[in-house]
């Protein structure tokens, strides 16, 4: 069989509606200046699929030290990867800001946060060892376990007794093979919103011993009395061996990096192929990262004015009878009852009717007869956009209740180009 027959036979389980779904439900286009309020094929929508938490994405401090970045030395600057030709004095400055924000000892920057922490998991366990991770951890931290040669076990979403099992079978083989555990989970989660049980999990570590890996993309910036993330939150930052970020959520910008023990970013510095191989990160992005940063730092208003936003909303959705699960964090799914097509009805009337625009769940990411409509408040709404799709929810939960969204198929939304 040629490779490629089977892919145009079988569009994958996301991709078998794609011909109709192109454009509308999946790859939409949103126009004008990013922010709360955009435009989506020709109309203003009220827009809640943003990471933007802090709204710094066009905050006119960012925008400014952007444009003089981008002025100052453009995109190809520095060249190569950082171990050859691409360190700078700016590089080093923006690691050490980082690592005294986040209380640790050491930082490394990365390009990209999905590649990143793939390459950091390879370089830091070899066949002897043994992972341990959350059933529901991120595609990149799965894509980067599969990278693993030996074993790994998963524990179910946030148990702790499942994650002590799981620890109890890796430390076994780890102790047959002669080598070590890694357990790797989430500050929080980006789907339901909980935070990782980062503190239970550090309070193992009387009775096993392993190190602690967190990917914090969605707590980073806001989370905790200063920012620094879910582990601040919990007040267990010194029980968390690597923690990782990525500059694009509270950031608006692109990037990651990793911090913790100098000895071992010192061993990661010369070990992560996803950096030695590949560009060093531009220097327009660093400085830029430099003046975001600060303002992080010094500008708690913008913390404030998010977990104001995140309360309103989801208190509205809550005294309103809406399921949201257990988040506490301000990722906001909304769990309704329907199948695909429903779904898909539902989210045409709210962009339609009701100019919301939200990102929808359905099957095979989740359960068949399980939509997740997840909300993503940030510190830019305002009052006014919150009300508004609190209505336009409430109206649309009762049409769904009321089998108003029933159809055969999913609708034909999809961008005549790409047919």
């Amino acid at each position: 069989m040629d490779v490629f027959e089977k892919l145009v036979k079988d569009g994958g389980p996301i991709g078998q509606h794609m011909d109709r779904a192109h454009g509308y439900f999946a790859f939409p286009k949103l126009e004008g200046e990013l922010g709360p309020r955009m435009n989506f094929r020709g109309k203003e929508m009220i827009v809640w699929s943003l990471n933007n938490y802090l709204g710094l994405v066009n905050h006119p401090t960012v925008r400014k030290i952007d444009t003089e970045a981008a002025a100052k030395y453009g995109m190809g600057n520095p060249m190569g990867a950082r171990m050859m030709s691409g360190n700078t004095d700016k590089h080093d400055a923006l690691e050490k800001v980082i690592s005294q924000f986040v209380n640790r000892e050491d930082t490394m920057l990365l390009n990209f946060g999905y590649q990143g922490i793939m390459s950091c998991i390879d370089a830091l366990v070899n066949r002897r060892d043994v992972i341990v991770y959350d059933a529901e951890a991120h595609a990149c931290i799965v894509d980067g376990t599969r990278l693993h040669m030996g074993h790994r076990y998963a524990f179910k979403h946030n148990d702790i007794q499942d994650c002590e099992k799981q620890l109890q079978r890796a430390k076994e083989l780890a102790a047959k093979n002669g080598g070590g555990i890694l357990v790797i989970t989430e500050g929080v989660f980006g789907m339901d919103g909980e935070q990782g049980i980062l503190k239970e999990i550090v309070a193992l570590k009387r009775k096993y011993e392993f190190r602690l890996l967190i990917d914090d993309a969605h707590g980073f910036g806001y989370m905790g009395p200063t920012g620094a993330g879910a582990d601040e939150a919990q007040g267990c930052q010194d029980g968390v061996d690597l923690y990782f970020s990525t500059f694009v959520k509270s950031m608006g910008s692109i990037g990651a990096f990793i911090s913790g023990p100098k000895n071992v970013l010192k061993y990661l510095r010369y070990n992560t192929r996803s950096q030695i191989f590949a560009k060093s990160l531009p220097l327009m992005i660093v400085e830029g990262m430099l003046t975001r940063m600060e303002m992080v730092k010094t500008m708690p208003e913008l913390r404030e004015k998010l977990w104001h936003n995140v309360h309103r909303l989801q208190n509205g959705l809550r005294e309103r009878g809406f399921d949201i699960g257990s988040t506490n964090s301000p990722v906001t799914p909304v769990f309704m009852k329907g199948d695909i097509p429903e779904a898909t009805e539902m989210v045409m009337d709210l962009r339609e009717n009701y100019r919301i625009f939200c990102s929808i769940v359905v099957y095979p990411v989740i359960p068949k007869g399980d939509i997740i409509y997840r909300l993503i408040p940030t510190a830019s709404h305002s009052d006014e956009d919150i009300d508004l799709t609190l209505k336009a929810f409430e109206e649309t939960k009762k049409k769904l209740d009321m089998g108003d969204y029933k159809a055969a198929d999913i609708p034909d939304m999809a961008e005549k180009t790409f047919k």
